[in-house]
């Protein structure tokens, strides 16, 4: 009888207020599946900066008029190859687009941007869904055997 390919991934969804102690649990509960999916130290790094900065931006930007005990939705996904996390907050959204580029020279002094080019650079991919309140990062292992800063085809 043939069974279905097993696949290792852990999932959950995890609605949390804008509390240190929910946020590190949160944290926590993300880099723990990492670890048990075998991301080594240097991935987990990029996940949490990029999730932090996430949930941040998410308390800090979409819920800045909205009650503190408003909560934010976390989804996540880890596979042994790949890690997808979801935050949604209930805030009205916004234009990535029309985010200042924070590594121009005129923009280094203006304090925004500088949260979603963290994303950018240590996650695969980062997307805005919906009307800008939803945010899908996506952070693919490396393959341990090409050579860091290898050049792709």
């Amino acid at each position: 009888m043939n069974q279905p390919p097993q696949t290792n991934t852990n999932r959950s969804t995890i609605s949390l207020v804008n509390s240190r102690e929910e946020i590190d649990r949160a944290e926590n509960d993300v880099l723990e599946a990492l670890d048990r999916a075998r991301y080594d130290e240097a991935s987990k790094f990029a996940v949490r900066l990029a999730l932090e900065e996430a949930i941040m931006n998410a308390f800090r930007h979409g819920h800045k008029s909205l009650p503190p005990t408003e909560p934010v939705r976390l989804v996540y996904s880890v596979s042994p190859g790949e890690a997808v996390i979801e935050i949604e907050d209930r805030g009205p959204g916004f234009k990535p687009e029309g985010v200042p580029d924070c590594t121009l020279d005129q923009n280094l002094e203006l304090p925004s941007g500088r949260g979603i080019m963290l994303m950018r650079a240590f996650m695969t991919s980062v997307s805005y869904l919906d009307r800008g309140n939803r945010v899908v990062m996506v952070y693919r292992k490396p393959d341990p055997a090409e050579p860091v800063g290898a050049p792709t085809a």
